[in-house]
């Protein structure tokens, strides 16, 4: 029974609370299902909750958003145990099963919105599960209730493939989805606005479109050009700021930040932000820094990242207290980044006669105004940030990949996923750096799953070319 338990918990194949939706879910008072809009909010706060978690312990670290204090937390210097890999792990695998009885309940009551709702959500946690750890169980997985609890792993080209048809068909389940009163107030994200909710789809498709389109497969290059240009009447996406898939905290429960109820030295007294992360901020006067950071003697101070052993730097700037309740931190994916990936992709060809430099402007703009702030004067204009058409490709990437990173504050994996992707924004190397200075490139499996499902977990190993912090995923190699 012990392995069992540990089996369901580890591979993937997760019970959630919720029982079989045909027949298990009896309630005493007659009710035959559980409400689909029930599990909606309870499964995407939890979620981001988690990644809000893990945000703070690894990818602002690994990022040099901030650097630890502590000499024996080493995640600044490329070392990541592995017992890190467990936490989002379980804890995603978890959420995916009440995603995915979303879509039962949806079904069973016949309702396209709570169907295309869980296809958009199951996108979202699937792609952070692949982009994270690389080849993982999908289509096996949260299986329990069937009795498969030692999933395959699939690849991730073919996860990737399935997540694209997943938006295809939440995108048309949209059109024709409506929702009571009584389910519209159970959305903590759109209150019921099924026209955002279609937008947030395609604008996680260009997303994930955009991160697989330098492996050249999955007719990527054709279908951003539908998206964004020939078809684009079918695929709306993002047109302001208003549109952005962001759950807001609340100061009440049930929907408070991960860092609601922690104390200061949780939060930011074992830290300091980092130099690159401050320094950039200073050169561009960028409001959005009293809204993030402290002052030390009465300027924004940063300090370095991967520092040797025995060498821990003395404190300087650090997080602003208000974060720990801030309602921006519920991101999920803004227009501010949609932006930059529409500027991306024009840069690139993809959008046949696409400005990047409009949607690049339009993007730094809307990621301070988010924070409700104005745009201070010469940030375009008379600073590192302004758009210079007369450089190259590459420079105009970094220049747009180091805006995203400023507007991918705290939402999840995301800066560190598009720094493994494009190698920007270029991070000052510290010399205490280990694994061989090499940005880790994926967290490597979890030490249960390896010995839970080992079988199927070799044969993964096998696909990748290896478990460790420099494995590449597909879309990375």
């Amino acid at each position: 029974m012990k392995k069992i338990i540990t089996a369901l918990l580890i591979t993937g194949s997760l019970v959630s609370c919720t029982k079989d939706f045909s027949e298990l879910n009896t309630s005493k008072d007659g009710a035959k299902y559980t409400t689909p809009e029930t599990l909606l909010g309870p499964a995407v706060h939890d979620v981001l909750k988690r990644n809000l978690n893990r945000c703070l312990r690894l990818t602002h670290e690994l990022m040099q958003v901030h650097v630890t204090l502590n000499d024996g937390d080493e995640i600044h210097r490329y070392v990541i145990r592995p017992q890190e890999s467990d936490y989002m792990w379980n804890n995603w695998y978890l959420q995916l099963t009440n995603i995915r009885d979303i879509y039962k309940g949806g079904d069973a009551i016949n309702s396209n919105a709570f169907m295309g709702i869980s296809l958009v959500l199951d996108t979202w946690v699937s792609s952070l599960i692949t982009d994270v750890y690389g080849d993982v169980p999908y289509f096996d997985a949260n299986k329990g209730r069937e009795g498969i609890l030692q999933p395959r792993f699939d690849k991730q080209k073919d996860i990737y493939e399935d997540l694209f048809k997943k938006l295809e068909q939440a995108n048309e389940l949209f059109k024709i989805a409506s929702l009571t009163e009584t389910e519209a107030k159970l959305d903590p994200i759109y209150a019921g606005d099924l026209a955002k909710w279609r937008k947030f789809g395609n604008s996680l498709y260009l997303r994930l479109l955009l991160r697989a389109s330098g492996t050249g497969e999955l007719n990527v290059a054709n279908k951003i050009v539908e998206v964004v240009d020939t078809k684009k009447t079918n695929y709306p996406i993002f047109t302001s700021n208003n549109d952005s898939a962001i759950l807001k905290f609340q100061t009440t429960a049930p929907y408070l930040s991960e860092f609601a109820e922690y104390r200061a030295l949780d939060f930011w007294v074992n830290n300091s932000l980092g130099e690159f992360f401050i320094d950039n901020l200073n050169e561009w006067n960028d409001p959005r820094r009293d809204k993030w950071a402290t002052k030390k003697d009465n300027a924004f101070v940063g300090i370095q990242s991967g520092y040797p052993v025995g060498q821990i730097p003395a404190p300087q700037s650090q997080y602003n207290e208000l974060l720990m309740k801030e309602p921006l931190l519920g991101n999920i994916i803004n227009y501010p980044e949609l932006q930059f990936i529409l500027a991306e992709c024009a840069l690139k060809g993809y959008i046949p006669g696409g400005d990047p430099k409009a949607y690049y402007e339009a993007g730094v703009t809307a990621a301070i105004t988010m924070w409700g702030l104005t745009v201070p004067t010469g940030y375009l204009t008379d600073s590192s940030a302004q758009w210079y058409s007369d450089d190259d490709s590459d420079l105009k990437l970094q220049k747009i990949m180091l805006q995203k990173y400023y507007t991918l504050f705290f939402t999840d994996f995301q800066s560190w996923i598009e720094h493994r992707r494009t190698g920007f924004p270029i991070l000052p190397r510290g010399t205490g750096l280990q694994n061989d200075g090499v940005m880790p490139t994926r967290l490597k499996y979890p030490v249960n799953v390896q010995r839970v499902n080992q079988q199927n977990y070799l044969a993964a190993v096998a696909n990748m070319g290896g478990d460790d912090m420099k494995t590449k995923v597909w879309w990375n190699k």
